[in-house]
């Protein structure tokens, strides 16, 4: 691969390393659940092109917004292959999934009012309901803060829960099918999900549900190196699973661990300066392409250098981006470190998941998307962002 012929910043797809992604999970499931459901989470990354690869490898689509379900529509996911959670559901693509047999999970109680618009034409309509998970109780040694609760789903402490249930109830065609416990911890333990799961399996039983499907969510490792794998966190889930929901419908919704390694990230040293004992790295990259919560402190990463030859740095090397924000710096590198120089390229790695979904549009519009063939080859799947493209529904 020539990346001097590419135009950067850029990010490059490595399509078989997604497939891969996706195969792994999928044969670690099938290990023990007969029944099983990978939904590619389209939060995760929503480049049209990754939501068909999904799609072709057999993965449903989990969108959580009335935007998402129609993207997934628009790029071929049949209505009952999409799985449709999160708050921002509009009345329409809700009513519109439930009668088209999508796996809707109850998330609002504004979306248990809108169930009695549904028609009775003597059709039983399913759904599923979120259950609320406390981190903090459930496993303290996972929360990311003191008091890691969650805003999402029906807490079954507070009674919500049980009152959630009793007014689906009453609507003599609506059957509650499944349950959605989804909840991503910081340390992506396995012994997190074992809990999560043991807690969970109290309350179905305890409610006498007649479970379809059990949504566990998402939050995973994808393949890396001493972390878990997709086949220990499916086994521990079902070590503790009670023998009564073996042969549920499971449901996972990973996105990180699928799409985080298939994308690489492309920038140049546009510019270098030397003041107050550094050296100030310009980039025509930003921090906002590859960090966009702005937490990392490192990352995988590499260096092409144009010359062969190169000198050590006498000073600390700061590594900034494009944008006119002074907090838009990457990494530094120490005294001793190989000089950058303009020309020179620096390469990320792993940065599929989140990023291209919360990039601004500040200064530089979307970047230009490359996709690595398993031959070698370079192809455009997605143009760069242009004036054109961000004035296009406007007026002025």
């Amino acid at each position: 691969m020539d990346i001097t012929k590419l135009s950067t910043p850029c990010f490059i797809l490595d399509e078989q390393d997604i497939v891969e992604n996706i195969t792994e999970f999928q044969e670690a499931l099938s290990g023990f659940f007969s029944k099983n459901i990978v939904g590619y989470s389209v939060k995760t990354n929503s480049l049209p092109y990754v939501l068909e690869i999904a799609r072709k490898q057999g993965c449903y689509a989990e969108v959580v917004s009335f935007h998402e379900y129609k993207l997934a529509v628009k790029v071929g996911f049949p209505k009952e292959h999409i799985i449709y959670n999160g708050p921002m559901k509009s009345k329409e693509t809700f009513l519109d999934a439930i009668q088209h047999r999508a796996i809707v999970n109850i998330e609002t109680w504004r979306e248990i009012e809108w169930l009695e618009e549904l028609p009775f034409i003597g059709q039983t309509y399913e759904v599923g309901i979120r259950l609320n998970i406390d981190i903090s109780t459930i496993s303290p040694e996972d929360e990311d803060h003191p008091n890691d609760d969650s805003r999402f789903g029906f807490s079954y402490e507070s009674g919500e829960f049980k009152v959630a249930l009793h007014r689906l109830s009453i609507l003599q065609y609506v059957e509650v099918v499944g349950v959605h416990s989804h909840r991503e911890p910081k340390t992506r333990s396995v012994r997190f999900y074992r809990r999560v799961v043991e807690y969970v399996q109290e309350i179905i039983l305890s409610c006498n549900f007649k479970l379809k499907y059990w949504d566990l969510g998402g939050g995973f490792f994808g393949r890396m190196p001493n972390k878990p794998t997709y086949a220990e966190y499916v086994k521990n889930i079902f070590s503790v699973l009670s023998p009564k929901l073996r042969d549920t419908m499971f449901i996972v919704e990973p996105g990180n661990a699928i799409v985080a390694s298939g994308f690489h990230y492309l920038m140049k040293v546009i510019d270098v300066k030397q003041h107050n004992e550094n050296i100030y790295v310009s980039t025509d990259g930003s921090r906002n392409d590859v960090d966009p919560f702005f937490h990392k402190s490192d990352y995988f990463k590499e260096f092409i250098y144009e010359n062969q030859n190169g000198n050590p740095s006498r000073y600390p090397q700061i590594v900034g981006g494009f944008t006119c924000l002074e907090y838009d710096r990457l990494f530094s590198l120490p005294v001793g470190e190989r000089e950058l120089n303009v020309g020179d390229y620096i390469i990320f790695h792993r940065v599929g998941a989140y990023t291209m979904s919360l990039t601004p549009l500040f200064i530089h519009y979307f970047p230009i998307v490359y996709l690595n063939t398993s031959q070698g080859n370079l192809c455009v799947i997605r143009e760069e962002w242009t004036e054109e493209d961000f004035i296009r529904k406007s007026k002025f």
